[in-house]
């Protein structure tokens, strides 16, 4: 058996997000209809991080597991013959496989395991701050229409820093058992009327980058001060925060691996993220 690791590049806008639906209509249905295509037999896939519907990625990465031996650029080129024009695999390599590990995607291992390997997760949420609506960014990029002071939403952003009970930014349909991460930075940057978030941390929880976006715009707009992201934070309660941001602008940038495993990452090609 060979474990193959893709990197997967795709617009969320015409999927209903990544994991497999009855319906087919996500990101990982396409990519292991695909693989089936390609391969002649089923192979199933496990990602870094499961994106909701209109979420984008710039590298998703995905494992699998299979018999089948090719170079790597067949993976690439085979593969990608075989998917739509919205989603892409960038790149592909082969790590070791672990003795007894095959076959176990759901379990922890000391082999390569895209989601329990990785060690920290990146995500940009890019924002049109201008008066008027583009047409030109929907679906890529969020917008308000309100000024916003990058400056004041850096210092709300400031207090999210660190390893905190995310509650108050968790959705409540989340699954996960601990709403505690440790955000490892997070980045305000404005380029002319494009604003760019930056989140960095080991986890995230179901909507929690869209949920920080929406109450730094509160306080970039005026209507609260930065202290009261650190108040919303202190409550637990999702009750207390903005409402969920828009899924546009959201781009799962890059997922951080040990070094070990020299996987072929790429990196940020556009100059505004």
């Amino acid at each position: 058996m060979h474990r193959i690791v893709l990197g997967i590049q795709y617009d969320g806008n015409s999927w209903q997000g990544w994991q497999t639906q009855p319906h087919g209509l996500t990101v990982q249905d396409k990519l292991e209809t695909a693989l089936r295509k390609f391969t002649l037999t089923d192979i199933d896939t496990t990602c870094a991080g499961r994106t909701d519907s209109g979420v984008h990625a710039l590298e998703q990465v995905v494992h699998f597991d299979t018999a089948i031996a090719r170079e790597t650029a067949s993976w690439v080129r085979g593969v990608n013959a075989f998917l739509p024009p919205s989603i892409a695999v960038r790149w592909a390599c082969e790590v070791p496989l672990e003795e007894g590990s095959a076959g176990n995607p759901g379990e922890r291992e000391d082999g390569f395991h895209a989601r329990f390997s990785a060690t920290a997760r990146t995500y940009h949420y890019v924002l049109y701050n201008h008066p008027v609506r583009s047409p030109l960014l929907a679906g890529k990029a969020g917008w308000t229409f309100r000024p916003l002071d990058v400056g004041l939403m850096q210092q709300g952003a400031d207090y999210l820093v660190g390893m905190h009970d995310f509650s108050s930014f968790r959705a409540v349909e989340c699954q996960a058992k601990s709403p505690v991460r440790t955000m490892e930075s997070l980045q305000v940057r404005r380029h002319g009327d494009m604003i760019v978030f930056t989140l960095k941390a080991n986890a995230f929880l179901h909507h929690m980058v869209r949920n920080i976006v929406g109450s730094l715009i509160y306080v970039g707009n005026g209507r609260q001060q930065p202290q009261w992201i650190a108040e919303v934070l202190a409550q637990k309660d999702r009750g207390c925060a903005a409402p969920t941001f828009m899924p546009d602008g959201l781009y799962l940038a890059k997922v951080d691996y040990p070094s070990r495993w020299q996987l072929p990452q790429e990196a940020a090609v556009w100059p505004w993220l």
